[in-house]
């Protein structure tokens, strides 16, 4: 059975650094930014990290040594990239976010649907993820928002296999009792419209 990922791997064998390299951008681009944006919320920020990951794989690719798939290598270049960033801004962040806050008051998705604001349900659900606990929050975004196997996920958060079982139970566990307190746990309400 062939690796999705072989003929790269083939390349850097054969010194081909190069096109390989090109070849990881064409591949994982998108997929790194999209990373980046789950794992930082924010958007100019994430476009600067993928590219700052991208740019450390290049400067790393000679030291590739295929333990890991060369996927899983670059998200979790992409993914400690990101929690550099995370550090880096953490007080900032938490500054700005109590000005925000202070600025705009507090509009919980329970004050949108009590206001009586029509909130788009997929929307409000994904306000309420980026309301999580980083480690739940990061986990569930690997899992459901980009599509990755536990085993993937725990990989890229640099976690045993069983310690994002457990943040994934609890992350969804804590969703909800959210969703409960704003009256939208039961699973028929999210498949109105969907016909």
């Amino acid at each position: 059975m062939s690796h999705p990922d072989q003929d790269i791997v083939l390349l850097l064998r054969d010194g081909g650094n190069v096109a390989a390299f090109e070849e990881i951008v064409r591949r994982y681009e998108s997929k790194v930014y999209r990373l980046c944006c789950g794992l930082l919320r924010d958007r100019a920020l994430a476009e600067d990290v993928a590219q700052e990951s991208l740019l450390r794989v290049w400067k790393s690719l000679a030291s590739y040594d295929e333990r890991a798939a060369l996927s899983t290598w670059i998200y979790t270049v992409a993914r400690n990239r990101c929690l550099t960033a995370i550090e880096k801004r953490r007080t900032t962040w938490a500054l700005q976010q109590a000005a925000v806050n202070e600025a705009v008051g507090e509009s919980t998705p329970a004050a949108l649907l009590d206001e009586g604001i029509d909130a788009d349900k997929p929307a409000l659900l994904r306000q309420m993820v980026d309301q999580l606990p980083e480690r739940y929050r990061q986990t569930i975004v690997l899992f459901y928002y980009e599509e990755r196997s536990l085993v993937e996920t725990a990989a890229m958060l640099g976690v045993p296999e069983g310690t994002a079982k457990t943040n994934l139970h609890r992350g969804r566990a804590m969703l909800l009792a959210r969703l409960k307190q704003v009256g939208l746990s039961d699973p028929l309400q999210w498949l109105e419209g969907a016909v």
